[in-house]
């Protein structure tokens, strides 16, 4: 995937100035905010000249997937929208929260072991059996998850993980922290294989997952994008583990942000 537009950089770096924080409707719209408060989370998969039909009302987080789609020419499109309800009620997150939540989705090592349906075996599968920081994707060698005290506005990461779908593959990470957003995209570097088959050739899958502030909720969005092989029976196959596999994400990083917002809380001295 070509890099995002040098506007992509500014429409980043105008959503840095503070003091700004969007309302729920504002972002997603009365209808999907009315649908989230009645379902809680709410999916989307296309197969046929696909498009995004939840993403938020975000210019940057739009020219992103924008950029994807028309690098990618995907042939399959998988969306989630949810909300995360702070334990603390609504407010906006503190800038030492978002550094906090910042730092939590740079920790790919705690995908090891996350779990998720498979609707197809109709049994729960572990997600990624491993997770690791590496280097580079021709050296590999490991690295502990970054920590970083004020987050760059860019950060590319490379990771090896261990998908018992898709196998063993190499992944290029890269997060882009707003005052009031935070993104990060997922992209393959090596075939995705399911059994004997390439499912999905070298850079033909981009995930986004974003996050953004509102003055009630964290609204989070996940789209993952391929260009699959195809084969009729594998499309279906992959477009249902790519749905099962976004909630997953979402549990991900619901966890994530309770290690954020709980510190607050109990900080706080909130019950």
């Amino acid at each position: 995937m070509k890099k995002p537009a040098a506007a992509l950089f500014w429409l980043l770096f105008a959503a840095l100035i503070p003091g700004f924080t969007q309302s729920l409707d504002g972002l997603i719209g009365s209808g999907h905010a009315e649908e989230l408060a009645r379902e809680g989370m709410i999916f989307s998969l296309q197969t046929k000249n696909p498009q995004p039909a939840l993403l938020p009302r975000d210019a940057a987080a739009a020219q992103l997937v924008s950029r994807i789609i028309t690098d990618l020419e995907p042939t399959m499109l998988a969306e989630s929208l949810s909300l995360y309800k702070k334990p603390g009620g609504p407010a906006s997150w503190t800038e030492a929260e978002r550094n906090a939540l910042y730092n939590e989705v740079l920790s790919l090592s705690s995908l090891a072991g996350l779990t998720y349906f498979s609707s197809s075996r109709n049994e729960t599968r572990i997600f990624y059996e491993s997770s690791t920081v590496i280097d580079g994707p021709e050296s590999q060698n490991s690295l502990p998850d970054p920590s970083y005290s004020t987050p760059p506005r860019e950060l590319t990461l490379y990771a090896r993980q261990k998908d018992l779908t898709f196998g063993d593959n190499i992944y290029q990470y890269t997060y882009y922290a707003g005052q009031n957003s935070l993104m990060l995209t997922q992209e393959n570097l090596t075939r995705m294989s399911y059994g004997l088959i390439t499912a999905v050739g070298k850079n033909k899958l981009c995930s986004l997952l974003a996050v953004f502030d509102t003055d009630t909720d964290l609204v989070i969005y996940a789209i993952s994008m391929a260009k699959v092989v195809s084969l009729p029976l594998l499309n279906q196959r992959v477009g249902r583990s790519f749905s099962t596999r976004l909630e997953a994400l979402l549990t991900w990083f619901s966890g994530r942000a309770d290690r954020v917002f709980r510190r607050t809380v109990q900080g706080a001295g909130v019950p």
